[in-house]
């Protein structure tokens, strides 16, 4: 079996340590920034990351704050970092800054939302089993949620979930292209929060729920992973016609 493709580079930027892959395909490429849910770290997604350069797309995994090797704590300021990462990726030449897209799971769909209906440097979401603010907040009370932050951060972090709806943010997409995938097994986040997001959600989107699995189910799978891509890059171009 071949070795694994190591990413393009390897590197930090504004704080956030990151795996770069860059495809073999000429140029003009579309892009994806890579946000993990809470208790993870970019490592954790290298396999959508090459998958992605396989496809033909520029692919920016990073770790958050209070995650693998970032020295901060997780706060507020971790969906700012969505769209400075964005606009990084977006800066490398061969990339399409038209089109950089951010695919987040669990948390990391949170923030991906949010940061698709915040950001201009962002042109499109993939949410895998999306936490919504509900969920995000009960994880912070009993601890569940794996990050480094003191009671301080983790009171700011609850502070800034009470006031954000992601339910609204779906609706502030303003035509940018929404792939939502769900496990119907999925034991933290219930399928039906991203049937809702879906129905609330104006076009271009899709929804795929599959029977069965769990939480990180769909995170990992390399058929799912291949079909949103597609699927996104169809509909970035249906967007720019």
């Amino acid at each position: 079996m071949p070795a694994p493709r190591r990413p393009s580079e390897i590197g930090a930027h504004e704080g956030r340590p990151y795996w770069l892959w860059l495809p073999d395909a000429e140029p003009p490429w579309p892009g994806v920034v890579i946000v993990h849910g809470a208790g993870s770290r970019k490592e954790n997604h290298g396999d959508f990351g090459r998958a992605a350069a396989e496809g033909g797309w520029a692919a920016l995994a990073y770790d958050q704050r209070g995650h693998g090797e970032s020295t901060d704590e997780m706060g507020p300021a971790a969906l700012r970092d969505v769209g400075a990462m964005a606009r990084f990726l977006a800066a490398n030449e061969g990339v399409d800054a038209g089109r950089v897209v951010v695919r987040g799971s669990s948390m990391g769909g949170h923030l991906a939302i949010h940061a698709a209906a915040t950001s201009d440097a962002v042109a499109g979401v993939m949410a895998i089993c999306p936490a919504g603010e509900e969920h995000l907040r009960r994880g912070l009370r009993s601890g569940d949620l794996e990050f480094r932050a003191d009671p301080e951060a983790r009171a700011a972090l609850d502070a800034w979930l009470s006031e954000h709806d992601i339910g609204e943010a779906v609706e502030l997409l303003a035509g940018k292209p929404i792939l939502l995938l769900h496990a119907e097994g999925d034991e933290r986040i219930p399928h039906q929060h991203s049937r809702e997001l879906h129905r609330r959600a104006g076009e271009p989107k899709r929804l795929i729920v599959l029977p069965g699995g769990h939480h990180r189910t769909l995170q990992h799978d390399a058929e799912m992973q291949g079909e949103a891509l597609r699927w996104m890059r169809k509909a970035l171009d249906l967007v720019a016609e």
